[in-house]
């Protein structure tokens, strides 16, 4: 759409929202929007709405990639000139808040002018929690113009305990994928080359150690710029650092007619809250003094208005505001080394806290040791164990001779409290499931509560237990699938920040056996997902830690540790647990460590003879032992041994019986999706170009599926190399998008693969010539990972 042909901004909505069907007030409701700044969008009362307005809507109207960019063009017709008008920062780059922010204008202003000069690539945003930091960064970043910025990335650091992790966490929100002999440093920076990067970097403070690898990651790329959220500075050079004041108040000496009382921040903040809770809420002539009143009392700050702004559901104004007088020496108690508006947060989170029923504190308690969020199952199951044992200690609690506390409610309705009081989050997880978290600075409240109440061991006890068992059940041995299912890595990938937490506190009790059982059950998953050097850190604390009493979950942690590892060392790790697996006549042990012999003996040593006599003693122990994912792991170390060596009608043979497998039973769809891939490579090998492109296909469908983006890029450089004679401008355009590929997960083709892959290049290259080839190259380092799959896809269905 060219700039002179674009409607107003607000005329396109009205035709965007009459098309859906939807009133102003319907399409309000969905954006978390007023009716009244619709109606000022659609009238052109603002000129340049922002950014986040316009995701907010585009969101709310559902619309697909092309109306999302019109909509975007419209409101920043500078977006449209032909540099940019392709590829203006997407519209759900970041996390969309649940609500409006409210106010800050200025500061969005001032924000977004210093990240687009030059002289400020690293920004923090400081002040204490409950000042909005994080809702602030979200906006301005929002409103970062394509001109400037190729993409911007949220990393939430919250989550993390431990410094060393900050680089791990930006390589994965990057999309970096870990490889051998390459530092997450080396592959971020890697992956940053060439382009123009805003990361926002949420919740610092407590990672302030972390610092020096940040200032090395803006060192070494040019076009990185860092928006951080902290409550303390990072004290580097170079940083610019803006400390975030609360919400404009009104000046009580002289209260403002409503209307302009109505658009002072924190009024309009604490109204747009009490309507959440309770529609028929207005700012009346009779309430007027005592909300601006409750503003100020609440000295401005967003997070206690909004808590405060919930009780409206129960409490008028005139007497939400007597309750604060009454509460003021506790909203004002806190230690005297903590900042004064910290100190009146707190007392705003323990008034809300106090309202709460004694069963719903507990609950409250207990879900502060879950980090990143928690699925109501997985509560249910922790207070399941309590009050199994409460059972087991002699029944009901009345039956001992007091009320020693209430029985408990369900945790649905536990839930349900906490959420309405403005305590607990109501997030989206994967496949739209409701997962519950804490904004961390209620969730260091509910953390020092529980601290208080002496429930905290035995609280932190249950959370290792269901990460424990959690764990075990996507990811134990003895199931169909060891990690094989796309649904199991993305629980596991989802939970991640809680198994850490579990790791952290079980380390600290030395609760050996539980953190190598929990450590042994995740080294699936941190090989499958390349957490490579998370897998070795924790897999070598467990085992250090380790008291020899579980020789079953040490012989596994062993062959993790040995295949994360990938290295000589591999062999000596593999041959422990081998010796402990027959020590203790532990027969799937033994084929679980014979296995990963022979495919560590297959990539590191390259002894034909071994790797097949180890290959097919895993086979008959893991037949005897009827367990699928060892059966189809032992058959693929056979059938690549007899591929490398040259028998390819017996690799043949075994890939065939691989693919009936999988084809009748299912299973593990990494086994799976690795058979494909060999059955492309040997298919190529002997001149069988469709079926190779149809293998490599349906390998790439199953890797993109688990997750695994170095095999995805190698199995597009399959089907190219395939499809290079009979498609050769698609398969230069494969080419290409793999390359981009591996540049930004930072995962390079190996040393031995260069050869042929260049082999293959250059065939494509000689038959399309030089002008079509850069011309086909270069379109395909700009397509999408999606397009890029559904061109392989097409290609390999062709004739």
């Amino acid at each position: 759409m060219a700039t002179h042909e674009l409607p107003l901004f607000g005329e396109l909505v009205r035709r965007m929202r009459t098309a859906a069907a939807l009133s102003q007030e319907a399409l309000a409701e969905r954006a978390g929007l007023s009716a009244r700044a619709i109606s000022d969008l659609e009238r052109g009362v603002h000129q340049a709405p922002r950014l986040e307005t316009v995701r907010m809507l585009a969101d709310a109207l559902r619309l697909g990639d092309a109306d999302r960019t019109d909509l975007l063009v419209a409101a920043r017709p500078d977006l449209a000139t032909p540099s940019t008008a392709t590829r203006p920062l997407p519209l759900s780059a970041l996390p969309l808040p649940p609500t409006r922010l409210v106010g800050r204008e200025r500061e969005i202003a001032a924000l977004r002018g210093l990240l687009t000069g030059e002289a400020k690539r690293l920004v923090t945003l400081t002040g204490p929690g409950g000042t909005g930091k994080t809702r602030l960064a979200l906006a301005a970043a929002a409103d970062m113009p394509a001109a400037v910025m190729d993409a911007v990335y949220f990393v939430d650091l919250a989550p993390l305990a431990d410094p060393s992790q900050v680089l791990p966490r930006i390589a994965a929100t990057l999309g970096v994928r870990e490889a051998s002999g390459r530092s997450p440093r080396d592959a971020v920076i890697a992956s940053l080359e060439g382009k123009r990067v805003l990361l926002l970097l949420d919740n610092v403070e407590h990672l302030l150690a972390a610092a020096p690898a940040i200032s090395g990651l803006l060192a070494a790329s040019d076009g990185l710029s860092v928006l951080a959220t902290s409550r303390a500075p990072l004290r580097l050079r170079g940083e610019h650092e803006v400390g975030i004041q609360p919400l404009l108040l009104p000046d009580l000496t002289q209260i403002p007619a409503l209307d302009r009382l109505a658009d002072v921040e924190a009024v309009a903040l604490f109204v747009q809250r009490a309507q959440a809770v309770r529609p028929e809420f207005a700012l009346t002539a009779d309430n007027a003094r005592a909300v601006a009143e409750i503003c100020v009392r609440l000295d401005g700050l967003p997070l206690a208005i909004e808590l405060a702004a919930t009780r409206v559901t129960v409490l008028p104004p005139a007497a939400l505001l007597a309750r604060l007088k009454r509460r003021l020496p506790v909203l004002t108690g806190g230690a005297r080394d903590l900042p004064a508006r910290q100190q009146t947060l707190r007392g705003a989170i323990a008034w809300s806290y106090d309202l709460l029923g004694p069963d719903a504190q507990q609950l409250f308690r207990l879900l502060a040791v879950f980090v990143g969020g928690v699925t109501l199952e997985a509560v249910e199951w922790s207070r399941g164990v309590e009050e199994s044992r409460n059972r087991e200690e002699g029944g009901k609690r009345e039956d001992r001779g007091g009320s020693e506390r209430p029985t408990p409610t369900s945790v649905l309705d536990g839930i349900t409290t906490l959420v309405e009081s403005s305590l607990v989050q109501r997030v989206e997880g994967p496949g739209g499931a409701p997962r519950f978290r804490m904004l961390e600075t209620i969730r260091e409240y509910a953390l020092e509560r529980l601290a208080a109440s002496g429930e905290g061991e035995e609280t932190r006890r249950r959370h290792a237990a269901w990460c424990v068992q959690r764990a075990e059940e996507v990811s134990h041995v003895k199931r169909q699938a060891l990690l094989g299912n796309p649904q199991d890595v993305v629980e596991l990938e989802t939970e991640y920040a809680n198994f850490w937490a579990a790791l952290t506190w079980l380390e600290q009790t030395g609760d050996a056996a539980m953190m190598l059982r929990l450590s042994a059950a995740l080294g699936g998953f941190w090989n499958l997902r390349g957490h490579l050097s998370d897998g070795r850190l924790w897999l070598e604390r467990a085992l250090a830690l380790d008291d020899g009493t579980r020789p079953r979950e040490r012989a596994m942690a062993l062959v993790w540790l040995g295949m994360l590892l990938a290295s000589e060392r591999s062999f000596t790790l593999m041959d422990e647990a081998l010796d402990l697996a027959r020590a203790h006549g532990d027969r799937v042990g033994i084929a679980a460590a014979t296995v990963s012999r022979a495919f560590a003996t297959f990539h590191g040593r390259g002894n034909a003879e071994l790797v097949v006599m180890l290959g097919e003693e895993a086979l008959a122990l893991f037949e005897e032992a009827e367990i699928p994912w060892g059966i189809a792991a032992a058959r693929l170390i056979l059938a690549k041994a007899a591929q490398r060596w040259g028998d390819n009608d017996e690799a043949t043979a075994r890939y065939e019986q691989l693919v009936a497998d999988v084809r009748e039973h299912g299973g593990d769809e990494y086994m799976a999706a690795q058979t494909f891939q060999s059955l492309g490579a040997l298919a190529q090998a002997t001149g069988k170009a469709a079926p190779a492109a149809s293998f490599y296909a349906e390998a790439l469908n199953r890797f993109n599926a688990l997750g695994d983006l170095g095999a995805v890029a190698w199995c597009l450089e399959g089907v190219a190399t395939a499809s290079g004679h009979n498609h050769p401008a698609a398969a230069a355009r494969l080419f290409a998008a793999a390359d981009a590929l591996r540049t930004a997960i930072a995962a390079p083709m190996s040393p031995g693969e260069l050869p042929d892959y260049e082999r293959a290049v250059a065939s494509v290259r000689s038959t399309l010539g030089e002008l079509a080839f850069d011309t086909a190259w270069s379109d395909g380092a700009e397509v999408s990972l999606e397009d890029a799959l559904a061109e392989a896809r097409n290609i390999a269905a062709a004739p």
